[in-house]
């Protein structure tokens, strides 16, 4: 996804005849620093580690719900685990998940009972009637910026002009591409660069 259009160049502050590619490469390496395949909305998987209160949080965000669907979620599956015990339901759980042989298993939950916070990416699960907890799940969700808001584009513009500055860039102007980009990425990502996509970077919530 290439985060200029060529009609933004000048308002941007680029020259109306900026060549594509330079948006181009410049896009991907804004995708390469977020840890993503792009800003815009994508579907995601992963499997993610559920809290001791049945919580747990979404690496890529903001959460984005796709119509015609109601919720940003696509499908959420978990593994039981040993109830813990100290708690009343402990005994009669634990017969009943050896019984049916649950535990290290994997079970689809209904997404419409999840309830989930867009801008954190976190998830409540709902909570088992016998006292059962999850411990993983695996969920497939979109995520992603419905619009690409200006601080994306100002730091695409910043990583062109960084680029067009840099001499050994400049020379092959005409036939840039990606890897070559890549090459100079500490340099064409600098710190106000950094500082722009701060808030787009996915992390990993171990």
């Amino acid at each position: 996804m290439q985060y200029l259009d060529p009609s933004e160049y000048e308002a941007h502050g680029l020259e109306a005849d900026t060549l594509s590619s330079w948006i181009a490469a410049a896009s991907a390496l804004i995708d390469a620093h977020c840890r993503r395949t792009t800003l815009g909305v994508a579907q995601y998987a992963e499997r993610v580690r559920v809290g001791a209160c049945n919580t747990a949080r979404l690496t890529y965000l903001p959460l984005a719900t796709v119509a015609p669907a109601t919720t940003p979620l696509i499908s959420v599956r978990v593994r039981y685990v040993m109830p813990r015990r100290g708690d009343e339901l402990a005994n009669m759980a634990n017969d009943f998940a050896r019984i049916f042989g649950l535990p290290g298993t994997w079970s689809e939950l209904d997404i419409s009972n999840i309830d989930y916070q867009s801008t954190t990416g976190e998830l409540t699960l709902p909570i088992n009637p016998l006292g059962l907890v999850y411990n993983e799940m695996d969920v497939t969700y979109n995520a992603g910026l419905a619009e690409i808001p200006d601080a994306v584009k100002f730091a695409c513009v910043q990583i062109v002009r960084n680029a067009q500055a840099t001499p050994a860039l400049n020379v092959r102007a005409n036939s840039l591409d990606q890897m070559h980009m890549e090459y100079f990425a500490n340099t064409l990502i600098d710190d106000t660069v950094r500082k722009i996509l701060a808030p787009y970077v996915a992390q990993r919530i171990a």
